[in-house]
């Protein structure tokens, strides 16, 4: 056996058949160097494949050991100390023995020849393998023409099946396999086996492709190459991100535990889901709606034990008074622990801004051990923010109930809902009117939002609604709950708040020790009194931080960080400037005219100053201060209650014909309106008239009537408590509010001489200040009171 010795070099994932041009680039040193000592002596070089591609330095082992001896016709450095070779094979040969070299592989080596059998068999393979390759050009584009044409001009076999095994698409391995057999009948056979399994993986190809067109429609066509990969990888058998997302869904829907029909509702969903395209719109709402009914806490509630005494305790740590909604609520902690399934119950707290109604609604879940969500319904106007939008509008989604429910993860919360006076109307619904059924305990069992469409339970929910004013509130509505109103807050209450409360957390905010400022009893009430006028204790807090952040600064400037202060009622007024209020009487004396009433206001009770002036004229009146309808009718009603008495007031009949009289309420940029305010203006006409002056020390509020009736008012409280603020000692108030005074804290009451009248007689008495011996009423007969009016059971006065 005659063999020969040649230098070697392995190739990666290439294999060279005999007759076949082939560009290498190299880059190992061996295979430079080979290479090169090919081309020195011009020789062949042996080409042979490696076993495994992704060995740097292959051993004698590792390459193959049939390859092709090839001429080097072309070597080329490139820039990066690379070579491009350019190489042509020319015949089969094998290893017989590796010769050692220092440079690079070596090989003795035998040349191996092709071999035909049986000649007639022979032509049959060959027809065969030319129109197979024929095809195959045809499906692969990657084949190119020019290949076609060089092989319809070779007529010997052998180097016919080297050349197209060169050029079919298949892996080196295999390649290599095609390239070790010497018949030219058996290699021949091999090749068609391979180019009839890429004919068969074209025609599946090409048959997915018509399969992922007849099921995409016209308007999707743009999604074709995301539909190929899905209808590829179900024929492999593999499953795609879509699949695995619905599978995940599935397994969630088993775990959650589910009313039958809700369950029923989201195995009918997801199995649309799965039969929808994953890029089609509607599977993106379908899959949304899905993961809503998953996220909903159907059945999910909190397990607390109930124990009173320490929800209780909770309640006081965390607010000072407010004994009514705490008082309701552990009434309902004490039924709860009575009753196996109790309706939650659903409260209205309404009061002036900053007396704590928001902050109740946490204290409740703390005391309660639930979770608390809360909704702010300030400047909603559509239904839908309650109710949701249905799933056919695009970007639908549920209303702001069943988002919070998502949220908070449990069926049985404490749920607040903020500012429900606050809300609007308008062409897109009234959103109040989609709150009764949530509010209403006999319907919210099965709420039924828009984006659900299904009934959801809302009937174990802790309601609570907070407003500041139940005028916003439709009546159907407040009908629905149980309202609880919270007062202002009084000096006494707000400073044990401060000292309980906000300096503590003003001191930690502002980064403050406990004991580095004191601030003092007096320098509280300093700012309580002439710096806030307020029901609440908010813009307190926010005063009391200022003077903190002023005392920060002077810290900072005169680098003293562990000095000490000291804030009292006199040193108050170097932190925060000129008061903004004045405290004391609403009037420092006695005067004709001048009347102080009691008003209502959404921030509390304040007290309003009326004031009337008679200059001679036609009998005319003028009413200012930007009043309400209501309460100029009131002025009229007082008027005309002043004519009916002129003659016991010791007047003439026809007074008013030579005067012209002018009410005025001073603030004129302030709107007001109510009829409290009746028997606070006759006493100013009467005072006016009569020249005689009004006690300062009174203030008055009750609603007039034309017989001098005193009618009763609301806001009592708040107005007390304002008659506080001011420094008032007597308040007159109608009979009929005397049973209002049990819910007036006892130190106002204590503090206010309170006089219950019937009567505007009674109101004139106690107001107007008389010389001694004078009576303010004379006794006249009642015909000279009628005049010339008779009374007959038959006859109208006339």
């Amino acid at each position: 056996m005659k063999t020969s010795l040649y230098p070697l070099m392995s190739l990666r994932d290439i294999v060279v058949f005999p007759h076949m041009v082939a560009p290498l680039v190299v880059g190992r040193t061996k295979s430079i160097h080979a290479l090169e000592d090919a081309m020195e002596k011009r020789t062949e070089i042996l080409l042979v494949a490696q076993q495994d591609s992704k060995v740097d330095d292959p051993e004698e082992s590792e390459v193959y050991r049939v390859g092709t001896l090839a001429v080097v016709m072309q070597l080329l450095r490139l820039p990066d100390g690379t070579i491009k070779a350019l190489v042509e094979g020319k015949r089969k040969a094998e290893v017989v023995s590796f010769v050692p070299h220092e440079k690079f592989m070596q090989a003795e080596v035998r040349f191996r020849e092709d071999t035909e059998d049986d000649i007639k068999g022979v032509e049959i393979y060959v027809r065969q393998l030319r129109n197979s390759f024929e095809e195959l050009a045809d499906v692969n584009r990657k084949i190119p023409h020019e290949v076609l044409k060089s092989v319809k001009k070779i007529e010997e076999n052998g180097k016919l099946v080297d050349v197209i095994s060169a050029h079919l698409p298949i892996k080196a391995r295999e390649k290599q396999a095609i390239l070790e057999i010497d018949s030219v009948p058996q290699r021949i056979e091999k090749v068609l086996e391979a180019i009839s399994r890429e004919l068969e993986l074209a025609e599946l190809e090409k048959d997915i492709n018509t399969r992922v067109k007849r099921r995409m429609g016209k308007t999707q066509r743009n999604y074709f190459l995301g539909e190929k990969v899905k209808v590829i990888q179900n024929e492999i058998g593999q499953n795609e991100d879509g699949v695995d997302e619905i599978g995940e869904l599935e397994q969630s829907l088993k775990k959650k535990e589910l009313p039958t029909i809700v369950r029923d509702k989201a195995q009918k969903e997801l199995k649309k889901l799965r039969n929808m395209p994953p890029m089609s719109a509607e599977t993106t709402v379908v899959r949304n709606y899905v993961d809503c009914i998953l996220t909903l806490p159907w059945k999910k509630k909190t397990r607390a034990k109930l124990n009173i005494d320490k929800a209780e305790n909770i309640l006081n740590e965390d607010h000072y008074g407010l004994e009514k909604p705490k008082e309701r609520i552990l009434e309902y902690l004490a039924v709860q622990a009575q009753v196996k399934k109790l309706q939650g119950p659903i409260l209205c707290l309404v009061g002036p801004p900053g007396v704590g109604k928001t902050s109740i609604s946490r204290s409740i879940a703390r005391a309660m051990g639930r979770k608390f969500t809360r909704i702010s319904l300030g400047g909603v106007r559509d239904e839908a923010e309650i109710r949701g939008h249905r799933r056919t509008y695009v970007g639908a989604m549920p209303g702001k109930i069943i988002q919070a429910m998502q949220k908070v993860g449990v069926a049985n919360p404490v749920f607040c809902l903020d500012e429900v006076d606050k809300m609007s109307t308008d062409f897109r619904g009234d959103p109040s009117s989609a709150l009764l059924e949530v509010l209403d305990p006999e319907q919210n069992n099965a709420f039924n939002d828009h984006y659900l469409d299904l009934d959801y339970d809302l009937s174990e929910i802790f309601f609570v609604t907070t407003a500041n004013n139940l005028d916003g509130i439709p009546l159907p509505l407040q009908d629905r709950m149980e309202i609880i109103r919270l007062n202002g807050y009084t000096e006494e209450e707000k400073q044990y708040i401060a000292e309980g409360f906000l300096i503590p957390k003003q001191l930690r905010v502002n980064g403050f020790k406990p004991d580095d400022i004191v601030l003092t009893t007096g320098a509280t009430l300093e700012i309580v009194r002439r710096y806030t006028r307020e029901a609440g204790v908010r813009n307190f807090e926010r005063t009391i931080a200022s003077v903190f952040r002023k005392i920060a600064r002077d810290r900072l400037k005169k680098k003293a960080k562990n000095k000490k202060y000291r804030v009292t009622a006199t040193s108050i007024l170097k932190y925060l400037g000129t008061p903004k209020y004045r405290f004391g009487l609403a009037e420092e004396r006695d005067e004709v005219g001048l009347v102080t009433g009691l008003a209502w206001t959404a921030v509390g009770g304040d007290l309003l100053q009326i004031e009337a002036t008679l200059m001679p004229g036609t009998g005319k009146m003028m009413v200012t201060g930007k009043l309400g309808d209501v309460m100029q009718e009131s002025a009229q009603a007082a008027l005309s209650y002043v004519r009916s008495r002129a003659m016991r007031l010791g007047l003439e009949p026809d007074f008013y014909r030579k005067l012209d009289l002018h009410v005025h309420v001073p603030e004129g940029a302030i709107p007001k309106d109510g009829p409290s305010a009746g028997i606070t203006m006759a006493t100013a006409l009467v005072s006016a008239i009569l020249k005689l002056p009004v006690n300062h020390e009174i203030a008055m509020t009750g609603e007039i009537t034309l017989r001098g009736r005193v009618l009763p008012i609301g806001g009592l409280t708040e107005k007390l408590l304002a008659a506080k603020r001011g420094n008032i000692k007597e308040v007159l108030i109608p009979k009929e509010n005397e049973r209002n005074l049990a819910d007036v804290p006892l130190n106002i009451r204590r503090s206010l001489t309170i006089h219950c009248v019937e009567n505007v007689d009674d109101v004139l008495e106690k107001a107007l200040v008389l010389k001694e011996g004078i009576t303010l009423f004379k006794d006249v007969p009642l015909a000279s009171v009628l005049g010339d009016y008779t009374v007959s059971s038959h006859n109208t006065p006339h």
